[in-house]
């Protein structure tokens, strides 16, 4: 279906396509829904309103709605249009609950499609389907201590979660996310994940914050290209916690990860006991302040480790040497 010139891509993009510098990959087959609840309308269209047929020129004017107009599995692209903007101040607002659609956001810098958390510490994005995509948003932390941003709940499998190129930021030092994403207690719950070149802009000083928790073992993550910072002085890894639990074929490149605490004994980029898990971590870079412990990441996890970086001497104006140190 088209409307005054504008397609609603009814075939998907079956060779792909770049879309303002944005790639659609051929991944993507599916119907293509258009979001945008911007005071300033598309060319040659009208505001977004969900009584519109989701085309680029009669947007829908949430992404909820958008969800429940797609199909499970089918590959539907919801593309959210530059201005557009969402209060989440529960977990009822927005719900990543069908599976095989991707979530893409329009747009630079403020332009970004914006979801700012408010209201209550439990407001956040329920994530029960697997194979769910997210792609230039940025999440605004307006409430204090937000529990987590996104939040993988009961016994939800979200395998093949992708959180690509999005970025997190509290607005104070008091109006902060704790987590940005969270797993369940299910194994495998966001198994095959893959995070990557995501922000967080962290400004809490007092709160336990991490990017990420997982609660269960996990097979096939990747954390690639991340760029986290936070002033909090607490000895909690800025990456991802894993806990006590088992991960496989982990794949953890090219992360950046900022606190200036004086104590990393867990670990400053990764966190996590088990003794069990496979898989590589490599050219990683941690800074921070601690001179005693001065861990990147645990021992004995069995993980193979190539070319990390990490402040040991506690020293603010220094670089990193290798650690776990080469031998």
């Amino acid at each position: 279906m088209s409307t005054q010139g504008y397609s609603s891509y009814p075939n998907g993009f079956t060779i792909g396509m770049t879309l303002k510098g944005l790639p659609v990959n051929a991944s993507y087959p599916g119907q293509v829904f258009w979001v945008n609840n911007s005071t300033v309308p598309p060319v040659g269209g009208i505001t977004g309103s969900n009584g519109n047929p989701g085309t680029y020129a009669k947007p829908f004017s949430t992404v909820l709605y958008a969800i429940s107009k797609c199909v499970a599995n089918r590959g539907d692209v919801i593309l959210v249009g530059p201005g557009h903007a969402e209060t989440i101040s529960s977990a009822t607002v927005l719900t990543l609950n069908k599976a095989g659609v991707a979530i893409i956001g329009m747009g630079t810098g403020s332009l970004r499609p914006t979801f700012t958390f408010t209201t209550a510490t439990t407001a956040n994005i329920p994530l029960t389907a697997a194979n769910v995509a997210l792609k230039n948003l940025l999440f605004v932390a307006n409430f204090a201590d937000i529990v987590s941003a996104i939040t993988v709940t009961g016994t939800s499998l979200a395998s093949g979660f992708i959180m690509e190129n999005c970025e997190f930021r509290d607005s104070s030092s008091v109006l902060n996310f704790i987590k940005c994403l969270t797993g369940n207690a299910t194994a495998n719950c966001l198994a095959g994940a893959y995070i990557s070149q995501n922000q967080v802009y962290g400004l809490a000083t007092t709160a336990a914050t991490q990017m990420c928790i997982m609660a269960a073992a996990q097979d096939r993550q990747n954390y690639l290209g991340n760029y986290v910072v936070y002033p909090a002085l607490n000895d909690t890894a800025a990456l991802v916690d894993f806990g006590a639990n088992n991960q496989t074929n982990l794949l953890m490149d090219s992360n950046y990860v900022v606190r200036p605490s004086t104590s990393t004994t867990g670990g400053s980029l990764f966190s996590g006991s088990s003794t069990a898990c496979t898989g590589y971590v490599t050219n990683n870079y941690s800074w921070h302040l601690d001179a005693t412990a001065a861990l990147l990441a645990p021992t004995g996890t069995k993980l193979g480790y190539q070319n990390n970086y990490c402040m040991i001497t506690g020293a603010a104006d220094k670089s990193g040497l290798i650690n776990p140190a080469a031998v």
